[in-house]
C-alpha cells in the first residue's frame, strides 16, 4: 500500500525542527522501523534514528509514532493506519505516519535524544541489589520461586524511555525521578537480597522527586511496550510508605489518609475541612490567599451535606481496606 511518513527532523542544534514528507509503497505489515530503513537507504542518508535488535528487546527505537511513544520495530503500518481511521483526514488521501522525537528529551539530531538525564534518575534509585549486613552467605543468596516471581513485572522493563517521554510529572518537575527510576526502585523494595529498604523509601518519599510528585494521569502504563505498568509500581511504593510513615511528619501521607477518612465519614470531601486537617493550623497562611480569593468569589463552601448512602460508602471502604494488606493503617470504621 502507498504511505506517506511526517517525520519531525532536526538538522542542526538551534535550529527550529521541520517536518518532511516521504512517501513509500509497502506491504501492510512492515514495521515503521522497517519503513525508517527504507527512508534512509533510499531516499535520504542523512536522516538519524536508533535501533539496534529490531525484536522489541532492546528499546533503542523508542520514538513518537502517531502521537504517542512507542517502539517503531514494534508498531506496523496496518495499525498506525488502524489508528487513523475515524480522525478529520482525507478518506482518499494516501495515509500519513507522524514520526517524532520522544519528548521531555533534548533532541540531538532528528529522532535521536540525549538521554542523560534519563540514565542520572536511574542511578538515583540504585537500580541494584545493596547489602549492608555483615552476614553474607557462604554460597548464594538463595530465592524461594514466589520471590523470585515477585521481580518478574518491574524486571521486564527494558528502559527504552516510552513512560519518561509520556509523563506529565517529568515535563513540569524536571526533579521527578521518572516512572522509570521508581519501577525499577520498586522492584528492589521487593528483592529478598536488598536490606536497604528503609533508605530507599525514604529517598521515594521525598516531595518533589519521589512517587508523590506523580500525577496518576497514566500515561506511562498506556505505552509501556512491555506491560510494567510504571504507575501500578509507583502505586506500591505509595502503599508501602502509607503503612511505614507517619502521617503527623508526612503531609503527602496525611493528605491521602484525611481524603479517606473524610469520604468515610461524609461520601464526598468537606472542602472547609480537608485543606486545614492536611496543612495544620500552623501553615494556615499557605492557603489563607487562596481561601480569601475563593471566599470573595462564592466558590468556599460554607456548610457541608453528606452523600447519599454514606454509610454504605463506608462499608464499602472498610471491606476493601480489611482485604488490603497492611489495612490496619488506614481509618476503617
Amino acid at each position: 500500500m502507498d504511505i506517506a511518513f511526517n517525520i519531525l527532523r532536526q538538522r542542526q542544534r538551534n535550529v527550529a525542527p521541520e517536518f518532511f514528507t516521504y512517501q513509500l509503497s509497502v506491504p501492510e505489515s512492515t514495521t515503521i522501523l522497517d519503513c525508517l530503513n527504507q527512508i534512509k537507504w533510499q531516499q535520504d542518508g542523512s536522516l538519524a534514528f536508533r535501533k539496534n535488535c529490531r525484536n522489541t528487546i532492546c528499546g533503542s527505537c523508542a520514538m513518537g509514532i502517531n502521537g504517542r511513544a512507542a517502539l517503531a520495530c514494534k508498531e506496523n503500518v496496518r495499525q498506525e493506519i488502524t489508528r487513523l481511521q475515524g480522525t478529520d483526514s482525507d478518506p482518499g488521501a494516501i495515509p500519513k505516519i507522524t514520526i517524532t522525537p520522544l519528548n521531555n528529551f533534548p533532541v540531538i539530531k532528528d529522532l535521536v535524544v540525549d538521554m542523560t538525564t534519563f540514565w542520572q534518575q536511574l542511578e538515583a534509585v540504585v537500580p541494584y541489589v545493596q547489602r549492608r549486613s555483615p552476614q553474607v552467605p557462604e554460597t548464594e543468596f538463595r530465592q524461594s520461586p514466589q520471590e523470585r516471581e515477585a521481580l518478574n513485572q518491574a524486571g521486564n522493563c527494558i528502559l527504552c524511555g516510552a513512560c519518561y517521554a509520556e509523563c506529565n510529572a517529568v515535563t513540569v518537575n524536571p526533579e521527578f525521578l521518572g516512572p522509570h527510576a521508581l519501577a525499577k526502585g520498586e522492584r528492589l523494595l521487593k528483592d529478598s537480597r536488598d536490606d536497604t529498604t528503609s533508605a530507599r523509601l525514604d529517598h521515594y518519599h521525598q516531595p518533589a522527586v519521589g512517587v508523590w510528585a506523580c500525577t496518576r494521569c497514566y500515561q506511562c502504563n498506556y505505552v509501556c511496550p512491555q506491560e510494567v505498568d510504571p504507575l501500578d509500581r509507583i502505586t506500591q511504593i505509595k502503599s508501602t510508605l502509607l503503612q511505614q510513615k507517619d502521617p503527623a511528619e508526612s503531609r503527602a501521607v496525611r493528605h491521602r489518609k484525611t481524603l479517606l477518612h473524610l469520604v468515610q465519614a461524609g461520601g464526598w470531601i468537606d472542602e472547609r475541612r480537608f485543606a486545614l486537617m492536611v496543612i495544620g493550623l500552623q501553615s494556615v497562611g499557605e492557603i489563607f490567599p487562596l481561601g480569601w480569593r475563593m471566599l470573595w468569589h462564592g466558590k468556599f463552601p460554607v456548610t457541608f451535606e453528606a452523600s447519599e448512602g454514606t454509610a454504605a460508602v463506608a462499608d464499602l471502604m472498610a471491606q476493601v481496606m480489611a482485604s488490603k494488606q497492611g489495612s490496619q493503617d488506614y481509618p476503617v470504621k
